[in-house]
Parts: structure tokens; sequence; C-alpha cells
């Protein structure tokens, strides 16, 4: 159980200004370097430093992105047990984002269509791919 008071969701941290997640599609995970890095597709705000006016075909602005939690102690999908982080992101689904949190200092919660998924990590850090 999450304890709602210590919790933080995702527009209130600062990795995540000017970018929208709930918009944003989850294309795989893996652990790279005891790192935990999720491939997504992430919608830029009009805020954002690299966004960019849609063209005609589009409807907003996406661009490909990771989320990288350093250091990442452990992987678990909700239901599951702990086990070795890189072989549980193997397993672990692509989809919508619906929600990202941090629940705790170092615990991170992220759901969506690939269900819901608790890291135990150092803070986040999201950054675009280059083209």
């Amino acid at each position: 159980m999450v304890d709602q008071e210590q919790t933080t969701e995702w527009r209130q941290l600062r990795e995540f200004a000017d970018v929208d997640l709930t918009r944003s599609f989850v294309l795989s995970w893996h652990v790279e370097s005891g790192s935990l890095i999720i491939e997504i597709d992430l919608l830029l705000m009009p805020a954002h430093t690299f966004y960019e006016t849609p063209r005609p075909a589009e409807k907003a602005c996406i661009r490909p992105a990771y989320i990288e939690f350093p250091a990442c102690e452990s992987v678990v999908p909700e239901g599951g047990t702990n086990g070795e982080p890189a072989a549980i992101a193997a397993h672990l689904g692509h989809g919508a984002i619906s929600g990202f949190r941090r629940c705790a200092d170092a615990r991170y919660e992220i759901s969506g269509e690939f269900g819901t998924v608790f890291v135990d990590a150092e803070r986040p850090l999201l950054k675009l791919r280059t083209p």
C-alpha cells in the first residue's frame, strides 16, 4: 500500500516539465549498466525547448525519448515478486502510460496498459533521443 501523503505525481517532478506522460507510450524496458531504461514516444508540450509545430498529418509533437532510472535496485510488477531487474524488465509489456509517481524516496510507481510496475532506483532522468 502506498502512503498518499508521501506520493509526488509526475507533473510535480522537475524532470517531466513541459511534457505529457499520459499521452506518451512505452515501447520497451531493459537494464543497461545497472540502470533501468524505458524507451518511450514522448509528447512535448508547446513550452518545451524542443517542441516543434506538428506537421499537418500529425496531431501532437511526439519525440523518441527514454526514462533512465540510475542505480536500479528492483523492478517489480504489481502482484509479482522481486528478482533480477534485467530479467523482469525483459518481460514487461508496452503501451500507453496512465500514471507515474514517486511513492517514497527512491521508489517509483509507473502504470499503464502494461500494468503497474514499482521501481526502486535513484531519481529518474528524462532524455530525448537524437535523430
